[in-house]
C-alpha cells in the first residue's frame, strides 16, 4: 500500500512520462528508417498508359514455374544461388508459396474445411515458417541495428514481395533475368567488371559483393536496395493489383494488422468475425488491437519497473538512516537482497519485449521505438545484474573465507572484505561495460564507432590516467606485501592514525583531526611506521604500541626513581587492556632530568578507545610520580638533639609509618649535618589503590610524626640565618 500511495503522487507520472518520451525520442533519433531516399520502384510513373507485359510472357516465366514447383515439394533448399536468376526466381516462388499457405492457415476454419488434424495444422505452420526464415536469407540486412535485424528484415522480405509483383506485370520491356553464364558475358562488355545486376526499370539490384567476405559466390539483395524497400512499397502499396498465379495482394496487410507470426494463433481465428474486424481497424500500420494492447502491457511492465527500483533504492536509504552502526556481518544479505530486485527485471523486460514484437506482431517506427525501448532496459538491468551478483559473491565469499580460516571478528572481515570487494566490483563493472557497448552495437552504432570509444580510455591514460594507473598497481603492491592492514596503526608519511580503508587507488587514514585520503602511489613511496603488531596467526588481531613519555623534577632522588618505577609496574601490571607493559627510566643527551619511558602493546582500533586509554593511564602516571616524590620526606632535627635520640630516631619513624597498613617503611638516615640541623631522610612505599587515599595517609603520617617528636622532646628548628654587615654599608647607612 505504501508503494501505490508513493505511486499516486504527480511527480512520479511527470517522471515516468518524461523518460519515456526522451527514450522515444532517442529512439527515433538512432533509427536507421532513412538510409536511403525514396527511389520509385519503375522508372514509368505512366504505368495506366504504357503497354505491360504480363508475367505470363515474360522470358523468365517457365523457369520461376520450375522453380515454384521444385519448392512446393522441397523445403530444405536454400534461397539465394550463384547467379541474380537463382536468387530471384527462387525469392519470388518461395515468397509467393509463403503468402499463399499463410492466407489459406490464417482463415477462420480452415483447419476444419481441409480436415486437418491439429499435428497435421502445426506441421504446415512449420514448414511456412521455415520457408519463409529461408527467403529472408537472401536479404543482405546488414544496414539493420543487430536489435531490429531479424523482424526488419521480415518485414523487408514480404514488402519486397509487394514490389516484386507490381514490377512484373507493368514492365513494358521483356525482363531478362541473366545466370551464371549471362553475368559473365554482361562483364564482358562492362568496362569494370562487378558481381551485381540491377533489375531493369526499377531500383533493386542483387549482389555477391559482401564486406568481409571476398570468397562469396551467392548473390542477394543488396544493403541499400533492403533499406530502401519500405520506400518503394509505400510508392506502389495503393495501385491495384493485377491478378496472376504469384500475386500475393493481401500478404504484408495479413502480417502486420494481426497478432502471431505468419498464421494468426487460434484462439484469434476463434473471435467472431465482427471482433476480429474491430480489433483490425488500421491506425496508420498498425490496429486498434496492438495499440491497447502494447499500452496495457507497457502499463503494467512500468508499474512493476517503478516498483523494483523504489524497492531498490530503499536498501540504500536504509544504510544512510543505520549509517556506522550497520553491522558488517549483515551487508552480505543487503547485497543478496539487491542482487534478487534486480533479478525478476532481466526475464520480465525479455518477455515484454517478445510479447510487444512477435505476439502484437508491430511494424515500423513502432516496433524499432519499443524494441529500443526494451532493449536498453534489458541491458541497463543486465548491467545492474551482474554488478550486483559479483557484489553479493564478493561479501558473501569474503565471510566464508574468514569463517574458514577460524575467524569470527568485524575487523578480520573488513580486512578479508576490503581485499575481496574491488576486485569483484571492478569484474560487475568490466561486465557492465562490455554490455554497454554490446548494446550500442545492437542499437545500430557502427563498429568503427564503437572501436574509437574502446580508445577512448587509451586517449584518457595518455592524457592524464597515468596517476590512475601508477595508484591501481601501487594499491596491488600494497595488497601484496601487506606493509599496513585495516585497523593498524600506522605513520604514512606525516599522518598518523588507525588505518580504516585499503581499495585499490587509494587508502583511508583516520587521525585524530580527520578522515585522510592517501592515493597508493604516494602510500607507497612514503616511510610507514607500523605501530601494530601481529602474531604468528594471521587470523589473529593485530596489537597495536602505545608509548608515553613522562618528564621527572630535577631533584629526584635514586630511591624516588626507584619507586616511581615499583609503583608504574604494579599500577600496569593490574590494567587487563595492556599487554606485556614495560617501564623504564631514560635520559636524553639534551634533557635535563630523567623521564619516565612507559611501552605497552594494546587491541585498540580507533581513535575514541585509544585516547580514553591514554588519558586514563597518564593521569594514574602523574599520580604515581607524585606519590614517589611525597615518598621521600626530608625530616631536620635541632643541634640539641642528644645522640641517644638520634639513634632512637629511626625506630620511632619505623612505628609511625607502620601504624597505617598500606605504609611501608623502608629507611630513616641521617643524610647530612647541615648548617642549622641534622637532616635525616625517612624512606617509605605505599600500597594505596587511589591517590586520594594516599594524600590522605600522608597528611595522617605528617601529624603523627610530628607528635612523636614531640613527646620524645625532639625539637625541630627553625631556619637561622646570619646577616652580615660591610663597614662601608654601615657608614652609608
Amino acid at each position: 500500500m505504501r508503494f501505490f500511495f508513493w505511486l499516486r503522487r504527480r511527480r512520479v507520472f511527470v517522471a515516468v512520462v518524461a523518460v519515456v518520451a526522451a527514450v522515444v525520442v532517442a529512439l527515433q533519433v538512432f533509427a536507421p528508417l532513412q538510409a536511403a531516399p525514396p527511389v520509385s520502384p519503375t522508372s514509368a510513373r505512366s504505368h495506366a498508359t504504357t503497354a505491360r507485359i504480363p508475367i505470363e510472357q515474360q522470358p523468365f516465366y517457365g523457369e520461376l514455374e520450375l522453380t515454384a514447383k521444385a519448392w512446393s515439394d522441397v523445403v530444405l533448399d536454400q534461397v539465394v544461388g550463384g547467379s541474380p536468376e537463382a536468387t530471384l526466381l527462387n525469392f519470388y516462388a518461395v515468397m509467393a508459396e509463403v503468402g499463399h499457405r499463410s492466407e489459406r492457415l490464417g482463415r477462420a476454419g480452415s483447419w476444419r474445411q481441409e480436415r486437418l488434424t491439429p499435428a497435421e495444422r502445426q506441421e504446415q505452420i512449420d514448414d511456412t515458417e521455415l520457408l519463409f526464415r529461408l527467403a529472408v536469407k537472401a536479404l543482405d540486412a546488414s544496414g539493420f541495428p543487430a536489435s531490429v535485424r531479424v523482424d526488419m528484415a521480415e518485414e523487408a522480405a514480404i514488402q519486397l514481395k509487394h514490389v516484386l509483383d507490381y514490377v512484373f506485370t507493368h514492365s513494358a520491356k521483356p525482363i531478362r533475368i541473366p545466370d551464371a553464364a549471362g553475368m559473365k558475358a554482361i562483364n564482358d562488355l562492362r568496362t569494370t567488371p562487378t558481381d551485381s545486376w540491377r533489375l531493369p526499370g526499377a531500383a533493386i539490384t542483387l549482389t555477391a559483393e559482401e564486406d568481409g567476405d571476398p570468397d562469396n559466390e551467392d548473390y542477394r539483395f543488396s544493403v541499400p536496395t533492403v533499406m530502401a524497400i519500405g520506400e518503394m512499397y509505400r510508392e506502389i502499396r495503393d495501385f491495384p493489383v493485377v491478378k496472376q498465379p504469384f500475386a500475393t495482394p493481401d500478404f504484408f496487410s495479413d502480417f502486420v494488422y494481426t497478432p502471431g507470426y505468419l498464421v494468426p494463433p487460434d484462439w484469434y481465428l476463434a473471435l467472431p468475425k465482427t471482433l476480429r474486424q474491430t480489433f483490425e481497424i488500421p491506425f496508420g500500420d498498425q490496429t486498434l488491437f496492438q495499440i491497447v494492447a502494447v499500452l496495457v502491457s507497457l502499463l503494467v511492465f512500468l508499474v512493476v519497473l517503478v516498483w523494483l527500483v523504489s524497492l531498490l533504492l530503499d536498501t540504500y536509504r536504509e544504510n544512510v538512516k543505520k549509517g556506522a552502526g550497520l553491522i558488517d556481518w549483515k551487508r552480505d544479505a543487503i547485497a543478496w537482497r539487491r542482487f534478487l530486485i534486480v533479478l525478476p527485471l532481466v526475464p520480465l523486460t525479455r518477455t515484454v519485449k517478445l510479447f510487444v514484437d512477435d505476439v502484437l506482431n508491430l511494424s515500423g517506427l513502432p516496433f524499432v521505438v519499443s524494441t529500443y525501448f526494451f532493449f536498453i532496459i534489458w541491458y541497463v538491468a543486465a548491467g545492474f545484474f551482474f554488478f550486483y551478483l559479483f557484489e553479493a559473491l564478493g561479501r558473501s565469499s569474503a565471510e566464508m573465507v574468514v569463517r574458514l580460516r577460524g575467524g569470527g571478528t568485524t575487523l578480520q572481515l573488513q580486512r578479508i572484505t576490503n581485499f575481496v570487494m574491488p576486485l569483484c566490483r571492478a569484474i560487475g563493472t568490466l561486465a557492465a561495460i562490455a554490455l554497454g557497448y554490446q548494446l550500442l552495437i545492437e542499437l545500430g552504432l557502427p563498429s568503427n564507432t564503437v572501436l574509437a570509444f574502446s580508445a577512448v580510455p587509451g586517449l584518457a591514460i595518455g592524457l592524464g590516467a597515468s596517476k590512475l594507473l601508477g595508484n591501481l598497481f601501487a594499491g596491488l603492491s600494497i595488497q601484496t606485501d601487506r606493509p599496513l592492514r585495516v585497523g593498524e596503526f600506522c605513520r604514512v608519511g606525516d599522518n598518523l592514525g588507525y588505518i580504516t580503508k585499503i581499495g585499490l587507488r587509494s587508502l583511508e587514514l583516520q587521525t585524530l583531526e580527520s578522515r585522510v585520503t592517501i592515493p597508493n602511489s604516494v602510500a607507497d613511496e612514503a616511510t610507514i611506521v607500523n605501530y601494530s603488531r601481529r602474531g604468528m596467526r594471521s587470523d589473529q588481531p593485530p596489537m597495536q604500541v602505545l608509548e608515553m613519555r613522562i618528564q621527572l623534577g630535577e631533584d629526584f632522588s635514586p630511591y624516588q626513581l626507584e619507586e616511581v618505577l615499583y609503583q608504574s609496574r604494579r599500577f600496569l601490571a593490574g590494567v587487563p587492556a595492556l599487554n606485556e607493559p614495560l617501564v623504564s627510566i631514560d635520559r636524553r643527551s639534551d634533557d635535563a632530568c630523567c623521564a619516565l619511558v612507559v611501552v605497552a602493546m594494546v587491541e585498540l582500533h580507533g581513535w575514541e578507545a585509544y585516547l580514553r586509554l591514554r588519558e586514563q593511564l597518564l593521569v594514574h602516571l602523574e599520580e604515581l610520580v607524585e606519590r614517589a616524590e611525597l615518598s621521600e620526606i626530608a625530616l631536620g632535627l635541632a643541634y640539641g638533639t642528644t645522640a641517644q635520640q638520634l639513634k632512637r630516631l629511626p625506630a620511632l619513624m619505623q612505628q609511625v609509618v607502620e601504624e597505617d597498613p598500606c605504609l611501608q617503611f623502608q629507611a630513616c638516615r641521617l643524610g647530612r649535618i647541615g648548617a642549622f640541623s641534622y637532616d635525616h631522610v625517612l624512606e617509605f612505599r605505599s600500597s594505596h589503590l587511589e591517590h586520594d587515599d594516599f594524600e590522605d595517609s600522608l597528611h595522617e603520617l605528617n601529624r603523627r610524626i610530628i607528635k612523636i617528636l614531640e613527646t620524645h622532646g625532639i625539637e625541630i628548628p627553625f631556619p637561622t640565618q646570619t646577616l652580615m654587615l660591610n663597614p662601608a654599608d654601615a657608614t652609608h647607612s
